[in-house]
């Protein structure tokens, strides 16, 4: 019998699932556009939603995994749109006052066919935009971003927070260059 997801330890769900990239997919924009439909009919109708993470960057390899920016107003909305997807069937993984992730297409087997993370955010806080529209306006970045994902793959196939961790200051340092060039103009 297998354990529930909410038993097993960190390192028996990353092993379950772990880091693999694939070639981009234009199905992934369907996906996304299929989950906001959805997510249009639970959440308020001033809820703004966003494709961001490599899965929104066309020609780089990502994991499949459709990441789902859902911009807020309030500390009270971010609260209640967690409460309304928890009650849908999504996982909530992390979070604080102000910014919640929740997860779906985990299960006891693995990855289901679909897999989503969203991440509930106030307006202010949307740097993963800034990042997805500097490097899909700048394929040699993205490229190169591309680069850097294949060269850690491997070594934390098993960690996604250390995964994370090794693009850090790449995401960093052009989200701070997409902020100059797209707040400033």
């Amino acid at each position: 019998m297998n354990k529930r997801l909410c038993d097993m330890t960190l390192d028996e769900l990353w092993r379950l699932f772990p880091i693999y990239l694939t070639e981009h997919k234009a199905y992934w924009e369907d996906w996304f556009r299929e989950e906001v439909e959805f997510l249009k009919t639970v959440l308020p109708t001033d809820t703004r939603y966003y494709h961001i993470g490599s899965t929104a960057i066309k020609g780089i390899m990502a994991k499949p995994i459709i990441d789902i920016l859902i911009v807020v107003d309030t500390l009270e909305q971010v609260q209640d749109a967690a409460e309304i997807l928890r009650n849908c069937g999504y996982i909530v993984m992390s979070g604080n006052t102000s910014r919640i992730s929740l997860n779906k297409g985990y299960t006891e087997n693995g990855f289901a066919q679909k897999v989503f993370h969203l991440h509930i955010r106030l307006n202010n806080d949307k740097d993963e935009i800034y990042f997805k529209d500097y490097l899909n306006a700048n394929p040699e970045i993205a490229k190169e971003y591309e680069r850097l994902k294949l060269r850690i793959w491997k070594e934390f196939e098993h960690n996604r927070d250390a995964y994370t961790e090794a693009k850090t200051d790449f995401v960093k340092m052009y989200t701070e260059l997409a902020k100059k060039k797209y707040v400033n103009n």
